[in-house]
């Protein structure tokens, strides 16, 4: 198996048996009682690990950007099975920040150091195209060096237009997977994985900086599913990636389901830096949530990002896209400098940058 990940390295690409030999002979690792550990070990993760940690070095050396995360709505009009801001979800707090209350949390993040806010919410009918705007130009013409990303779910290709004239740079937008079946178990039938897939396509066509991603080991993922995510990735070649392990909220439909796990999540994001090396990827909120130090193993394991909280603090526990979901302590922004000592504790630092995907200065070169 330790070639196959040595062909990932050198080719960035893999045929779909192999991808199949590979994944299996992780699964089979984790199932078998392998634990990773930081220290050096016989285990494909290991391997993996200090396969993508060398690729990562030579590209973006020991960087680690930060993005100031403001989760700025938590109404949404759709429903999905795993999300704790689903429509149907009667015990959710709902809330919506105003404009000035945003650019406070802008103002706060840039004070910190911050040089990306990522303005994430559910799909919130009351926030219209012309709110959200009126809302990126605010924000860039007080922050014209910052960068800012959305996430904010499908929207028509005339909107997305609308937002990148508008400033936004970049935009996250989840595929969660990218085989059908396994989409129409996450999902209500309103909801289709065509358009999902369109959405992407045409995030990257109006050249925003396109973040795609999955959740691991959600409800129906199979290994079959996974291959396909590899495949759809690297057809895509998105600038970031977003993954972590599903895990499960109380008032969903997924409620008593088994959460992913941290070792599969690892291996995970240690293959996609291989396969896409220059991609911007995050050491998501749900890796820490899952394990003490899950952060910084997903930094260990290839992640290049981490997105603390700028969000205000009494309604960080009101975003619950899945229990126990952390949102104090290390997670907040005001924590940014026990962030930077535990990255320095593992040999990285945390820089004032925007963190621009190399794959959108190299599009710069060639204008």
């Amino acid at each position: 198996m330790r070639n196959l990940i040595n062909k990932l390295r050198r080719e960035q690409r893999l045929e779909n048996e192999e991808w199949k030999q590979l994944l299996e002979a992780g699964k089979a690792e984790r199932e078998g009682g392998v634990v990773f550990s930081l220290e050096e070990n016989d285990s494909l993760l290991a391997y993996s690990a200090c396969q993508a940690r060398q690729v990562r070095a030579e590209i973006f050396g020991k960087a680690i950007y930060i993005r100031g995360l403001i989760e700025f709505t938590s109404y949404c009009k759709n429903d999905c099975y795993y999300c704790g801001l689903r429509r149907s979800n009667k015990e959710a707090e709902r809330y919506r920040l105003n404009q000035e209350e945003i650019l406070s949390c802008c103002r706060k993040g840039y004070e910190l150091g911050f040089r990306t806010f990522v303005l994430q919410g559910g799909e919130d009918g009351r926030l219209d195209d012309q709110w959200m705007e009126q809302m990126i130009c605010r924000i860039k013409n007080e922050f014209p060096h910052c960068a800012l990303t959305l996430s904010v779910g499908e929207r028509e290709r005339k909107t997305y237009l609308q937002w990148k004239n508008a400033g936004a740079d970049r935009y996250l937008l989840r595929h969660e997977t990218a085989d059908p079946e396994h989409y129409k178990n996450l999902h209500p039938k309103e909801l289709s994985l065509a358009r999902r897939l369109d959405c992407l396509r045409n995030l990257k066509d109006l050249g925003y900086q396109t973040g795609c991603g999955i959740m691991v080991g959600s409800p129906g993922q199979t290994t079959e599913a996974l291959i396909k995510d590899m495949e759809f990735m690297k057809m895509l070649q998105p600038e970031m990636v977003g993954i972590g392990p599903f895990l499960p909220q109380h008032s969903t439909p997924f409620a008593g389901e088994k959460p992913g796990t941290l070792e599969e999540t690892l291996f995970l994001l240690s293959l996609i830096r291989l396969m896409l090396p220059k991609v911007l990827l995050p050491a998501t909120t749900a890796l820490g949530t899952v394990r003490e130090g899950g952060r910084e193993m997903g930094i260990l394991c290839g992640a290049n990002v981490v997105m603390p909280n700028l969000s205000p603090a009494d309604v960080r526990k009101k975003y619950l896209l899945y229990d126990n979901k952390i949102c104090t302590g290390d997670e907040a922004a005001e924590s940014l400098s026990s962030l930077k000592k535990s990255m320095e504790k593992i040999g990285y630092e945390i820089v004032t940058d925007r963190g621009d995907s190399p794959m959108k200065k190299e599009r710069e070169k060639h204008v």
